[in-house]
């Protein structure tokens, strides 16, 4: 068993395999654990709350990356971002009258636990992230209100413009362009034997009704059909963008088994429509304009928010990793 550490020198936190530490020159170390680390507003977080953060972060690595410097940097770095931004949207949410009631959290704990067999297997699933029901309950509970907040700081926003859809497609088409394109219908067999056997069975037989009876494929039942497939999509169906339309190549041999490939339909390379390309275009400018507006709303919290972090004691937390029998 693999066990981490944290440095704090001789004040330790312990949480599950993690043992943080502090490192630096400190006089008091008990107060070390408590004091907050960073504050937003009325919200604050404490070393010790921070330090069981990180190790939640860190528990599926392993040793030689749960050290690494610029893992642990990015970890310091998401729950610093993660706990201004909770702060932040609470009390915005709160400004905005916006609620979530115990019993929306009650449907949304019981939709959670529909996932599991059962009581236990949800439990069990819980103490693996080190988490109790109560502070699982609160996340959800907050990330209820964060959907709410940001559903509001998005009302605002106007979808886009025909003249919007088009300066994109303009200035974007090679975001558009199509591969050449084949339809297939295959038969997947686990024998080459049985393969060379079907190839010639399918001259004279319905190509369908075989794949039906002898692929082992997930589309057997649909007669074979795996649909249209762009040319480098699948390595090693490249070859059937040599066989003509309504032919039956050479039986190819793949991870999956044997494939016996009919060729149906060819499409050259070519360039979605504005049309086709429409749907992609509108969630990619609604993406964009989202992001603008809490981009926006965030700088304005922030500016009129108290925002504070220790700079000093995040940096003083430094992993260290010892095996078992060390």
């Amino acid at each position: 068993m693999m066990f981490f550490r944290t440095s704090f020198l001789n004040s330790l936190v312990t949480t599950g395999l993690f043992i943080f530490s502090l490192s630096g020159c400190y006089s008091r170390y008990p107060k070390l654990v408590n004091k907050t680390i960073i504050q937003v507003n009325e919200h604050t977080l404490s070393t010790k709350d921070f330090a069981n953060q990180l190790a939640r972060r860190l528990k599926d690595l392993d040793a030689f990356s749960a050290k690494d410097p610029q893992i642990v940097r990015q970890a310091k770095e998401s729950i610093t971002n993660d706990f201004i931004l909770k702060g932040l949207t609470l009390d915005w949410a709160r400004s905005q009258k916006i609620e979530v009631t115990e019993s929306s959290v009650d449907v949304s704990v019981d939709k959670y636990r529909s996932n599991y067999p059962d009581d236990l297997s949800f439990r069990r699933s819980l103490a693996q992230e080190n988490l109790s029901f109560s502070e699982w309950r609160e996340k959800l509970k907050y990330s209820l209100v964060e959907q709410a907040a940001f559903k509001k700081i998005n009302e605002k926003s106007r979808p886009p413009t025909e003249i919007e859809i088009k300066k994109y497609y303009e200035s974007k088409r090679d975001l558009f362009k199509k591969k050449d394109r084949v339809f297939l219908r295959q038969i997947l067999l686990d024998d080459l034997a049985k393969a060379e056997l079907m190839k010639s069975a399918v001259k004279t037989k319905d190509f369908a009704l075989l794949a039906q009876q002898y692929s082992k494929a997930p589309e057997a039942k649909a007669g074979g059909v795996v649909g249209w497939i762009e040319k480098g999509s699948v390595d090693f169906f490249d070859s059937t963008f040599n066989q003509s339309v309504g032919t039956v190549g050479p039986i190819i041999n793949s991870p999956y088994g044997y494939h016996v490939v009919k060729v149906e339909k060819k499409l050259p390379a070519s360039i979605k429509s504005l049309d086709e390309a429409r749907p992609q275009i509108i969630r990619t400018l609604i993406a964009q304009k989202e992001q603008a507006e809490f981009v926006a709303w965030l700088d304005l919290q922030i500016r009129s928010s108290k925002v504070l972090k220790d700079y000093d004691l995040i940096n003083a937390i430094n992993v260290d990793t010892k095996g078992s029998d060390d």
